[in-house]
């Protein structure tokens, strides 16, 4: 509800600590749903998810639009949705994806003033009656539980 709500909802150029996409990297990973960190861009999980395993990709730059991005921004945003893919098919066998980028109020973008990439896996029959009837998802793990598997499986990542 807090998030139908608005409840801390970033004011539309909110920078810095005010934007959450630029206030996660610089928390734990841990704290922070971060998966993982690349030079440019880092994977973070979705703190409101479609599904379970639903990631999204950010550039550490504070941009909005994608053509605003540099050549390295959008290969590392690239490269780190692939690597995102791949982790999620081995930890939990999605059947597909969604990926995609909402690129203004118009468009859905709920962040507008901080690109970011989505990255949802897919089951069939992921879809029931609990958005419909209770507008509400119900997800298997915690975002926590979450992002230490997706963590744990990243390649290069220190394996306990």
């Amino acid at each position: 509800m807090a998030y139908i709500g608005g409840q801390d909802k970033p004011a539309d150029d909110a920078a810095g600590e005010g934007c959450p996409f630029c206030r996660a990297p610089g928390l734990p990973d841990a704290d922070g749903l971060v998966v993982a960190r690349g030079e440019v861009a880092y994977v973070v999980l979705n703190l409101y998810p479609y599904n379970a395993g639903h990631a999204l990709v950010c550039p550490y730059r504070h941009v909005a639009d994608y053509t605003e991005l540099t050549d390295a921004e959008v290969a590392e945003v690239a490269e780190l949705t692939r690597t995102t893919m791949r982790v999620v098919r081995a930890v939990s066998a999605p059947h597909g994806f969604n990926l995609g980028m909402n690129q203004g109020q118009v468009a859905g973008a709920g962040i507008r003033a901080h690109l970011h990439q989505h990255v949802v896996p897919r089951w069939g029959g992921d879809a029931n009656f609990l958005p419909i009837v209770a507008r509400t998802r119900a997800l298997p793990e915690l975002l926590a539980d979450t992002r230490d598997r997706l963590a744990a499986a990243w390649p290069g990542a220190a394996k306990e």
